[in-house]
């Protein structure tokens, strides 16, 4: 099996750094999840000094959350699967989608932690409490060795994953308008599937995939395009509703970063081989209507251009879907059908929740 280039193994390295500032941050937050009064700090640039509005806060806030919540699934997928992770049949699967998966793992997963680190610390440089849901690292990871036996946020086991992201983007469609579409993979939009294995005795013999084992990475190739459209989309919404400069710039310069991911993604999950594990089948995509339908041809993955605005306008390429209605809630919704919290508890939805509602009720201070 063929080991994609290692990261280097220095204690300084650039996620071992990220690390120490996310844990930095964290412990600095404590466990408050509710903002406070802004406080303009002294000896600080007149730019830094400028204050941001309370819907400011709520929007970074709520990003926050998620990019806390995004940390958490990259760093299971990277103990498993990215640079620095074992030798193993899921690794090897993984590397069926590109050779270089476990590189790009290891680096979407750094950069999610910077995004939290950040963002963590532009609000506390405001006077803002920082987000922190160490409380809610309850939820049992992994078993499978690589994988560190710690609390996790979020359920990488029994994940439900819309495809229908893959349809959309070759559609001339727009969500924002009311449109559906089907998915790509039908039998990954129901049941639970694992993106991960659940333990060495599912990996089975290290020198050879399985078709259960490969039907797990495809699972979470699907998965990581999945993820990173929804924070493309979310970061793109959030932009229209702030209102402060310094806050607009950093939410419009984290978001294409998030694209970014996703159009890597999308492009690798275009490899995915056909593979039947029980009632999960993955087709083969150069096949059928994957090679005959614009709708499902993989290898179309530019965004098509689509209605915008209104429809009295030309087709335009863009992000979809943008609309800020319900934005934040919309975002939440779509990561709980996606498995990822459950056996979270009702106190973990409930701080989610109001993180955000406060975002979705913040208005741009004209």
């Amino acid at each position: 099996m063929k080991r994609s280039k290692a990261r280097c193994n220095d204690p300084m390295n650039r996620r071992n750094f990220l690390t120490r500032s996310m844990l930095g941050v964290g412990a600095a937050a404590g466990t408050s999840m509710v903002a406070v009064p802004l406080l303009a700090e002294r000896g600080e640039r007149d730019d830094d000094r400028r204050s941001i509005t309370e819907g400011d806060v709520a929007i970074l806030r709520f990003l926050a959350a998620a990019e806390l919540l995004e940390t958490d699934l990259w760093q299971q997928y990277a103990e498993l699967a990215g640079a620095d992770s074992p030798e193993s049949s899921y690794r090897a699967a993984i590397e069926v989608l590109d050779e270089d998966m476990p590189q790009y793992i290891s680096d979407n997963t750094d950069d999610e932690i910077s995004h939290a680190a950040f963002l963590n610390a532009y609000l506390a440089s405001k006077g803002a409490s920082p987000v922190n849901l160490d409380q809610f690292r309850t939820l049992p990871g992994s078993q499978a060795t690589g994988a560190l036996q710690i609390g996790r946020l979020t359920n990488l086991m029994r994940l439900t994953v819309d495809t229908s992201w893959w349809t959309r983007y070759r559609s001339t469609q727009n969500p924002d308008f009311g449109a559906a579409f089907p998915q790509a993979i039908p039998s990954l939009a129901v049941g639970q599937h694992p993106a991960i294995p659940r333990n060495d005795a599912e990996l089975g013999n290290p020198n050879s995939i399985s078709a259960h084992v490969q039907a797990i990475a495809n699972t979470a190739g699907f998965h990581f395009a999945f993820i990173e459209q929804g924070g493309t989309s979310l970061y793109s919404a959030m932009a229209q509703k702030v209102s402060s400069l310094e806050a607009l710039r950093i939410v419009v310069s984290i978001g294409p970063t998030e694209a970014m991911h996703f159009q890597t993604w999308h492009d690798k999950a275009g490899n995915a081989p056909a593979v039947t594990d029980g009632s999960l089948v993955f087709p083969d995509l150069t096949a059928g209507q994957f090679a005959t339908d614009e709708l499902f041809e993989k290898s179309l993955i530019m965004p098509e251009p689509c209605d915008f605005l209104r429809r009295s306008l030309p087709p335009c390429s863009i992000v979809r879907p943008t609309a800020t209605a319900h934005a934040a809630m919309g975002a939440v919704r779509a990561l709980t059908a996606d498995g990822l919290f459950i056996g979270q508890s009702p106190e973990f939805f409930q701080a989610l929740g109001e993180l955000a509602e406060e975002a979705d009720r913040a208005r741009r201070d004209r």
